[in-house]
């Protein structure tokens, strides 16, 4: 572990030249585009498993299905891109993971049957899986030590507006269209992508030997580093709750709520993520100013928490009230990019895309238990759908603060070193 150092003030001219680094610029619309697929099933899920027959209880039952299929993909893909990054580049991985993601996002648009579009949510997760944690990476390496955190905030801010952009595309489009956008945006990043320079970190590195795949899981496998790898995932875990249950569902919990008024998936969504940039912004910015990433976390993970029990303990809300709350819920869980370059930070070069891959897709493949065990709870009578929410809320929230416990502050350290 490298010893932590002082970074030096930058100005403000400084930083914006920093900032308006073609590796920043491209990578949050990366991230945008990473968003607007990754969401845009939770805002279709409805009109599209009804254009293919489905009704009812189905709607929740094959929707979970489909969600499970996705972040299985990431699951998987984020190991995949996370060793290739370390081995052969941050800048031929995300070529890769876009590709792959834009491809199956227009494929997306011409199924006709659940098989069909389960294959294509697998595959567009095995791309998707690529792009945050190449980017984050990447960004970390390129930019000055005293200010990667405005970068990293930067490309979460501006990426997270795609599933804004997906709530608007869902509500305005069909969503065979929808899914073709999606592809297309991809392939137009594609293309962007080409103006950007692999890392120096990465080059240096290259220039000793590359690290073998066995040896990457190897030194992950320490008992020191397998506990910090497995708290950085903890604390991710409340973020991918509310996207991948409260939000996803939010029109069966609302109906449970006793809403006045029809909730609407891709208002809720567009609400929550925008609720989410203004959290980016701020848990970024906040970061900054108290040169400290662990206050942040336990600050927004305390809000989350608490927002998370008004929300269920709601009676018979307006849908404005509820679309209200759900902004600052997604305000709470908008610490995301303090998240992922708390990971990126915790490890040496030779295993830092590793880790900033695969990290932030085992906190998204969260969503696969949770999903499974809030089936089982919510078919309880018992319990039902509100309790059953609540007690992975709870659930959830206790992860986070035993990894937030786990964790040293990163705010200072000089990310130049390896893994040994």
């Amino acid at each position: 572990m490298t010893p932590p150092s002082t970074p030096t003030q930058q100005t403000s001219r400084e930083i914006i030249a920093a900032l308006l680094h073609p590796a920043v610029i491209v990578g949050a619309l990366g991230y945008f585009v990473d968003i607007y697929d990754l969401i845009l099933f939770a805002v279709v899920r409805i009109p599209s498993l009804k254009s293919l027959g489905y009704s009812g209880d189905q709607l929740v039952t094959e929707g979970t299905w489909l969600i499970n299929w996705q972040n299985g993909g990431m699951l998987l893909g984020g190991v995949i891109w996370g060793l290739l990054g370390d081995r052969l580049g941050r800048i031929k991985v995300l070529f890769g993971s876009i590709i792959l993601y834009s491809l199956a996002n227009i494929a997306n648009g011409l199924v006709y049957t659940l098989d069909g579009y389960t294959v294509c949510r697998f595959l567009a997760g095995l791309g998707l899986a690529g792009e945050l944690g190449g980017c984050i990476t990447l960004v970390s390496e390129v930019l000055p030590q005293a200010i990667r955190g405005y970068g990293t905030l930067t490309v979460s801010a501006i990426g997270v507006l795609g599933a804004v952009a997906a709530a608007y595309v869902g509500l305005h489009c069909d969503w065979r269209n929808a899914y073709y956008i999606g592809g297309g945006l991809g392939l137009l990043l594609f293309l962007l992508r080409m103006c950007v320079a692999e890392s120096g970190m990465f080059q240096h590195m290259k220039q000793g030997a590359r690290p073998a795949f066995a040896s990457q899981l190897l030194l992950l496998a320490s008992p020191g580093r397998i506990g910090r790898y497995l708290c950085c995932i903890l604390i991710g875990l409340p973020t991918w709750y509310v996207i991948g249950l409260l939000v996803l569902f939010s029109p069966e919990f609302a109906k449970a709520l006793g809403t006045t008024g029809d909730i609407k998936a891709p208002i809720a969504v567009g609400f929550t993520y925008f609720g989410i940039c203004v959290g980016s912004l701020a848990s970024g910015s906040l970061s900054q100013y108290l040169r400290s990433r662990k206050i942040v976390l336990a600050l927004f993970i305390t809000a989350t928490f608490l927002l998370i029990n008004v929300f269920y303990f709601l009676d018979k809300p307006s849908p404005e009230f509820l679309y209200t709350l759900l902004f600052f819920i997604g305000v709470a869980v908008g610490y995301w990019a303090i998240f992922v370059t708390v990971a990126a930070e915790h490890f040496g070069t030779n295993m830092r895309a590793t880790v900033a891959t695969t990290v932030p897709n085992f906190s998204r493949g969260s969503v696969i238990p949770i999903t499974m065990l809030f089936a089982y709870l919510k078919s309880q009578p018992q319990i039902g759908i509100l309790h059953s929410g609540l007690a992975l809320g709870w659930l959830v929230i206790v992860l986070a603060v035993i990894g937030w416990l786990g964790l040293r502050e990163t705010f200072h350290d000089d990310l130049d070193y390896l893994e040994k």
